[in-house]
């Protein structure tokens, strides 16, 4: 057994299949990839990698499996089971982008799809076969892509998988700040298989116990996603970064299926590799010459506003930003246009055995007298997304204005 020192989680046991998959270029990689991208332009203590987090997430794997075949919960399972899901915490985001998210949003495939290729083929393919069974690979991407029949698919992807236990509470640590904290000792002491009630399935459930601690998960997602994932500065950075690689990808400098191989510096490089085709918005990046807010709105005070184009349509945001631009007099080059999503932000779909025995479905619709978030899910979602004009220079719009200009009206 080897033992690794982490700065949340103390000493963590990696066993022989996990030290195995660890020493594959495919997880070295995340050594150099930022879990919070271009955070740390803000909070200068975010400099922590997906690495460091796939570790997290393997050791609360083996934490929620050892309580759950404690309970006897594990019956419900095949024998392997504990084996394929602890190699998917570990690998869950090996497929990751440099950057963080980013260039999903550009309309890059999502990372888990990336993960296909990294899992069932090659060194970490080879590894699982030989110390799981021939068909571990397609397991094990079937559980990252949320797409797993497993009961313990939720322990990876669902309303209080592993992954968001780990990354809430790391980068709450290391930003410096005191919004990720979960109670996850009761969450995963909760933590059992239940079977649905109209369905019949196995899957991962709570016990009605447990739900509180499911609340801490859920409000410090909130207070992350409001004041550090999109805080105005780690967007401002993240649109300027966006652009630079679309521009990038525009000019040949790199290409869109490429994106994935790169470390964080790496894909900087590249695209500033070919002499005499510098982008001017890198130099400003590299120098924290971050640009400023010139409007900002949030999705609460835009109600009945039809503004979800803004995440895909990089041609019709590219002709608002032109607008914004002619209004102010200055280049297009130097307006960008932000308005972050992530609909599922605050999504609960879980199992919950109630103290009758009773099992009942938890969805957004709530459950009456266990918890009452979902009901606010919403206006909590409206408050923390926010509408936002970044200009090079300093500039003001008003907000009428603003919304004319980018709605083209």
């Amino acid at each position: 057994m080897l033992y690794v020192r982490d700065p949340l989680w103390g000493s963590i046991a990696v066993d022989a299949t996990a030290a195995r998959l660890l020493d594959t270029p495919a997880i070295q990689r995340l050594r150099y990839v930022r879990q919070l991208g271009l955070a740390h332009l803000v909070y200068p203590g975010a400099t922590h990698s997906r690495f460091e987090h796939a570790l997290g997430a393997y050791h609360l794997a083996r934490r929620a499996l050892a309580n759950l075949r404690e309970s006897g919960a594990l019956a419900a399972v095949a024998v392997d089971e504990p084996a394929v899901i602890s190699a998917a915490a570990l690998l869950h985001d090996v497929g990751h982008y440099p950057f963080s998210h980013a260039l999903e949003e550009i309309g890059a495939p999502n990372h888990e799809t990336l993960a296909g290729t990294l899992v069932t083929e090659g060194a970490v393919a080879g590894i699982l076969r030989a110390e799981i069974g021939p068909d571990a690979p397609q397991r094990v991407f079937d559980l990252i892509s949320g797409t797993s029949k497993s009961p313990l698919q939720g322990l990876i992807s669902g309303s209080f998988d592993l992954d968001k236990i780990d990354y809430l509470q790391r980068d709450a640590r290391m930003c410096g700040v005191p919004y990720g904290e979960i109670d996850e000792d009761r969450l995963i002491q909760a933590m059992l298989v239940l079977r649905d009630p109209t369905t019949g399935t196995a899957s991962l459930g709570i016990r009605e116990k447990g739900l509180s601690a499911v609340e801490t998960l859920l409000f410090a997602k909130y207070q992350m996603y409001r004041n550090v994932y999109w805080h105005h500065a780690c967007r401002s950075a993240t649109a300027m970064y966006k652009r630079i690689v679309e521009r990038a990808i525009e000019r040949g400098a790199v290409t869109s299926g490429a994106l994935g191989g790169y470390t964080d510096e790496g894909l900087l490089h590249a695209v500033d590799s070919r002499p005499g085709d510098g982008d001017p918005m890198l130099v400003a990046l590299r120098e924290r010459r971050l640009f400023k807010r010139a409007f900002e709105a949030p999705a609460a005070a835009l109600p009945g506003m039809e503004l979800e184009w803004l995440a895909d349509d990089r041609v019709r945001t590219r002709d608002a930003e032109a607008r914004i631009a002619g209004h102010l007099g200055i280049a297009a080059a130097d307006v960008l246009v932000d308005y972050p999503a992530k609909t599922q932000m605050l999504g609960l779909d879980l199992l919950v055995i109630q103290r009758d025995r009773t099992v009942r479905r938890l969805t957004q619709t709530g459950l009456q007298g266990a918890i009452d978030l979902p009901r606010l899910a919403g206006e909590l979602y409206a408050s923390a997304r926010c509408l936002r004009v970044f200009t090079a220079t300093r500039a003001t719009l008003a907000s009428a204005v603003a919304l004319e200009l980018i709605v083209g009206s």
